[in-house]
């Protein structure tokens, strides 16, 4: 996800070289014939984050209509965001308003929205608060329903979308996190590009705690998430992914193993988690952007550009999730198939780098390559005893202790996450039996 820096830290600006999004090549869809046009909203509020609005609604848009907030990217903005992520599209045809924070120069010199600091990811501050009033202007000036509200964003935008889940879960009824991050993952500058990439490893309990001490003593209903990754994203480790599941299932109250999976067109797999609360949706091969699917199938939405990859219309689907549609669930591609013991995915994943200086590239690394090899260190013990070792995991899946998936190594045998796979973290095992390996000693 993007790293986001204010203007007056120039010293980081080469840093941010493979975090930025692409602001080139947004190609404008053209719009329907109809007079609602994307336009720019003042005075909605005192906008202590200092953010600019903008605001769609469709011709004829009836009282307590859903609307939708869309958070780009960085170095995107409104018009294009709103241009090429294929919201317009279901806004019109299913009635509902879309409301278009952007960042400004002066806040992030990269247009970035700072998801990494806490004067702006708290509620009631910065620019979290500066979001809520556009909602609240919104509900004042459109008649938009106040019990359907939702939020959408890329990267620094997906960052974004889960501080307003987690900051105002009494404004919004569900949001989508596109490759982003968990809320609260990073705190300040430095801590953001490891949060990013490695990826920060949490239980769920401290995820949800997070979440939780974001409006201590709330006890309504909380949002529901969907979350969307590509498994060849090395902007923003796919490891995120999996610990924004952790943050939300902990935050509802279910289970990190799903009750369903189901496949996607475009090599997109589908984790359902509760009575379809949390969903995880990974989309194979593809890299750091927001999935679109070009075309006039209902389904297809979106214009391919820098940063929207032609995939599948992540839009469509957060909208059907959404109940924006009216409520009328698709027949999924294929039967859902209950999930009896915990899977870890086995696409393909990034190799955690330990400077988060990489800039986005097609042709990824699949494995760690340290200047020296780490050496295992087995605990002295008794003939017979079980063999007690402590290694990095990278180390541990070389000698055919761990295996990795997911951006995580696990015991082989006992299938125990180890946390991050890479010559960073640290485990002890301890076998058990042949090829069969626990943590701890």
């Amino acid at each position: 996800m993007e790293a986001l820096v204010r203007r007056t830290r120039t010293r980081l600006a080469g840093a941010l070289a493979g975090l930025v999004l692409a602001a080139a090549a947004l190609v404008v869809v053209a719009p329907p014939a109809q007079a609602a046009s994307l336009t720019q909203v003042t005075g909605f509020g005192s906008n202590p984050g200092n953010l600019a609005m903008y605001a769609y609604r469709p011709d004829n848009l009836p009282a307590g209509a859903p609307a939708v907030v869309l958070l780009h990217g960085c170095a995107q903005n409104a018009s294009g965001y709103f241009a090429n992520s294929g919201w317009q599209k279901y806004a019109d045809q299913w009635r509902f308003a879309l409301i278009v924070p952007e960042q400004r120069s002066a806040n992030n010199s990269s247009s970035c929205f700072n998801w990494f600091e806490t004067g702006d990811t708290a509620r009631g501050q910065g620019e979290a608060l500066s979001i809520k009033q556009m909602v609240d202007h919104a509900r004042s000036a459109y008649g938009i329903a106040a019990d359907r509200v939702y939020v959408s964003g890329l990267s620094a935008g997906g960052a974004m979308s889960a501080t307003m889940l987690a900051t105002y879960p009494d404004v919004f009824a569900g949001g989508s996190i596109i490759a982003g991050t968990p809320y609260r993952c990073a705190t300040s500058m430095v801590n953001a590009f490891s949060c990013m990439n490695p990826g920060v490893d949490k239980t769920p309990a401290q995820w949800g705690d997070l979440v939780r001490n974001a409006h201590p003593g709330y006890s309504g209903t909380r949002p529901k998430v969907a979350i969307w990754h590509g498994t060849s994203d090395y902007t923003v480790a796919t490891a995120n992914a999996t610990e924004s599941r952790d943050q939300w299932t902990n935050v509802l109250g279910v289970s990190q193993m799903p009750t369903s999976t189901r496949q996607l067109p475009a090599g997109t797999s589908v984790e359902v988690y509760g009575d379809d609360v949390v969903r995880v949706h990974r989309v194979s091969g593809m890299g750091h952007g927001t999935p679109v699917d070009p075309g006039s199938g209902a389904d297809q939405c979106g214009t391919a550009a820098a940063y929207f990859l032609d995939t599948i219309c992540s839009t469509y689907h957060d909208a059907v999730f959404f109940g924006l549609d009216g409520g009328i669930t698709p027949t999924p591609t294929a039967t859902p198939t209950p999930t009896a013991t915990p899977t870890p995915t086995a696409t393909p994943t990034p190799t955690p780098t330990p400077t988060p200086t990489a800039t986005p590239t097609t042709s990824p690394t699949t494995s760690p390559s340290p200047t020296t090899s780490p050496s295992p260190t087995a605990s002295p013990s008794p003939t017979g005893a079980p063999v007690c070792v402590t290694a990095s995991n990278y180390a541990h899946v070389t000698a055919g202790r761990a295996y990795h998936s997911g951006g995580y190594a696990y015991a082989n045998g006992s299938n125990q996450r180890m946390g991050l796979y890479n010559t960073f973290y640290t485990t002890t095992l301890r076998q058990t039996g042949p090829n069969h390996w626990t943590i701890g000693c």
